[in-house]
């Protein structure tokens, strides 16, 4: 995708470039860039899915409000394809790293706090979800629709890895649990920590819709991944998912635990076809090969 970031800066924030200070292109294009005015700012841009303008505006208000969070600086934007918006700078801060349960405790607490904000937050559900944390798609195939992914070999990934992702998804698509908004991609890379203290979250493009027990379940076994990922100890998961109740001031039920369990593989089985695919080391697969049997059973999926 092809983007002018120095005529969109001058256009939407009234100022060009001065130094690009930071950039990645991946799913999305992030440009973290000085102004010519000496302002710093964030820069995204992606691929229009009807998602970006529910995701800002969810962002926008949480960080009104005082979240630990980026402020949007425009709406969103369209240059062609692509949506795209700029949002504040909040440098400093550092990856709180590690996958033991004192610190699962500590992300579930930030996580559970992220979501009794955005229980309060109305806007459309951000639709289609983010594609790795996609099991809820109405596609023909398991997996979803990644031209990317779907292209390549699929010989090569794990019969187990296949037969598990199958079981997952059955389980989780066969709930009803009402839906809530929530954030999808919440792992280490994506927040910073200050003094022992949640100093900000990142990636609200990651906004999903779906049932709270799976959105718990999916960041109880990824909060700990800061590339390479992998999937955190059963034990961890385990830490998290009582942090979170405690924090939320309730129990989940026998069905909610049920999911949250069989949501804490998916992105794990996501990022070991990954691997598969690309030839990659074979890190989450090496866990999704040694867990899943536990993490199946609590899910009470038979194995």
């Amino acid at each position: 995708m092809t983007f002018d970031l120095r005529a969109w800066c001058a256009e939407h924030l009234g100022s060009e470039p001065a130094e690009v200070l930071y950039e990645r292109v991946s799913i999305s294009s992030v440009f973290g860039v000085r102004l010519a005015d000496g302002r710093e700012v964030y820069v995204k841009a992606r691929e229009d899915d009807g998602r970006a303008e529910s995701c800002l505006t969810a962002q926008a208000l949480l960080a009104g409000r005082g979240f630990p969070c980026p402020r949007p600086l425009t709406p969103v934007t369209f240059a062609g394809t692509l949506a795209v918006h700029a949002e504040s700078s909040l440098p400093g801060g550092s990856v709180l790293r590690g996958d033991t349960p004192p610190v699962a405790r500590r992300y579930a607490a930030v996580f559970a706090r992220l979501m009794a904000e955005l229980a309060t937050v109305s806007v459309p559900p951000p639709l289609p979800n983010p594609r790795w944390a996609r099991w809820d798609h109405d596609g023909p195939g398991l997996w979803p629709a990644i031209g990317f992914l779907d292209s390549r070999d699929q010989s090569v990934v794990p019969s187990f890895v296949v037969d598990t992702a199958e079981r997952i998804r059955k389980r989780l698509r066969a709930t009803d649990l009402p839906c809530v908004l929530g954030h999808a991609d919440f792992e280490a890379q994506n927040l910073r920590w200050r003094s022992g203290e949640i100093w900000a979250v990142h990636d609200w493009d990651s906004l999903a819709w779906q049932p709270e027990a799976a959105l718990a379940g999916a960041a109880a076994g990824a909060f700990a991944n800061d590339p390479p990922p992998s999937l955190v100890p059963v034990e961890s998961s385990q830490a998290f998912l009582e942090t979170y109740q405690e924090a939320r001031r309730r129990e989940f039920t026998e069905e909610e635990l049920e999911i949250a369990w069989a949501a804490s593989l998916w992105t794990a089985l996501h990022n070991a076809r990954w691997e598969a695919l690309h030839g990659n080391a074979p890190i989450s697969l090496t866990a999704v090969k040694e867990q899943a049997p536990e993490r199946l059973r609590r899910a009470r999926i038979s194995t």
